[in-house]
């Protein structure tokens, strides 16, 4: 019976392994070349600009950092996806477009629902002390205010 039942495992082992080489294949989410840069904003400041990219430019940008992880299926499908629902709705790199959901970013980021959590912990540089928070939230009030995003 000990024999019979390390060759079952063994045998879903290898079936877990032909499936995650399997999923390899699958041409979707794999990160592919950005968008080039059409407008960003008028930044009021270079620190805004600073912390927006920290926290904001890997999934509301054109300018996304891939990390090795991104290559890996499953885990590429859900970065793509995150990042393409981001983008719809606010993109940093396309400002000349309507931004749908800009003006919720107070709201968002006050809540600690972005960065979203889920990102935090393998890119520690995106967690914001409440001090850079308050400095983003400002900064992002008045480039918002003297560049405002375009509604749909």
């Amino acid at each position: 019976m000990r024999g019979k039942g390390k060759r079952i495992v063994l045998g879903l082992v290898g079936v877990l392994v032909v499936v995650f080489v399997g999923l390899q294949l699958v041409p979707f989410g794999r990160p592919t070349t950005d968008p080039p840069v059409r407008r960003e904003p008028n930044w009021d400041s270079p620190r805004t600009r600073e912390l927006a990219v920290r926290a904001c430019f890997d999934c509301h940008s054109n300018q996304v950092r891939y990390p090795w992880y991104s290559y890996v299926a499953p885990v590429s499908w859900l970065i793509a996806h995150d990042i393409e629902e981001a983008r719809l709705k606010m993109n940093f790199s396309e400002w000349d477009l309507p931004q749908r959901e800009a003006m919720e970013f107070r709201e968002q980021i006050e809540k600690g629902q972005m960065p979203l959590p889920i990102y935090l912990p393998l890119h520690p540089e995106a967690r914001l002390s409440d001090a850079e928070k308050q400095e983003l939230l400002k900064g992002l009030d008045a480039t918002f205010t003297a560049d405002r995003p375009r509604r749909r």
